[in-house]
């Protein structure tokens, strides 16, 4: 999953990038509301911790510039401020949630993981398709009740897959949602990946769709229709 800070404290963003890297999530950062909002609205991300109290632009702003642009992905709204009415105008402008600074990282990393999952459609933290499972709280894979080791990028690469059960994801897709904008980004890489874990969880959990890219269906379904 692919993340977007908007955060102007340089301490504070430096930590949350390193807390949710370490936690398996690919990491963008801007510092100010001008070059978030064009981050926001040019790259493709999973989920965006915006703060409200930004230079340049505030946050509400960038928020309603989102929503007015047909930006639909979930908004994680951060603010030292105490006022109820700035969290009724962050929720009216589109955010998702908040969070009211200071936080203990491990609810923000909690409420970031319902956002991404309430926004594919998924409401328990364990993504099932046949035998495999993954934990999105412990990071935890097993394939049949036994655990299975994944690298950090097989990870990734499997959790989209699975957050989008039985749709057809194109390896642009995942390029642009399992890496941060620095990454030396090569399609080529995402075949390999996808060979790792058939060789660890079954040669027919995903599924290539020629010249389109990949699926990953739950059998008890009956697959793709």
């Amino acid at each position: 999953m692919r993340i977007l800070i908007v955060e102007d404290e340089p301490t504070l963003g430096k930590q949350l990038k390193s807390t949710l890297e370490s936690n398996g999530y690919a990491v963008d950062l801007s510092v100010d509301g001008e070059d978030g909002h064009f981050m926001g609205s040019t790259e493709d991300y999973d989920a965006v911790i915006l703060d409200l109290g930004l230079p340049e632009i505030d946050g509400l702003t960038v928020l309603n510039m989102w929503r007015k642009e047909g930006r639909k992905f979930p908004v994680l709204v951060l603010t030292a401020r105490d006022s109820w009415s700035d969290k009724v105008a962050g929720l009216d402008a589109g955010a998702d949630d908040y969070l009211a600074k200071p936080f203990q990282s491990e609810e923000l990393i909690a409420r970031l993981r319902a956002l991404i999952r309430r926004a594919s459609g998924n409401s328990s933290s364990e993504l099932i398709a046949g035998g495999v499972r993954l934990d999105t709280r412990s990071g935890r894979v097993t394939l049949d009740g036994e655990p299975v080791k994944l690298t950090a990028q097989e990870y990734k690469l499997l959790s989209y897959l699975l957050h989008h059960k039985g749709k057809v994801v194109s390896r642009t897709e995942l390029i642009e949602h399992i890496y941060d904008q620095d990454f030396d980004r090569d399609s080529n890489t995402i075949e390999v990946f996808v060979t790792r874990i058939r060789k660890k969880l079954g040669p027919d959990v995903i599924t290539t769709i020629r010249g389109l890219g990949y699926s990953l269906d739950d059998p008890a379904q009956g697959g793709r229709g």
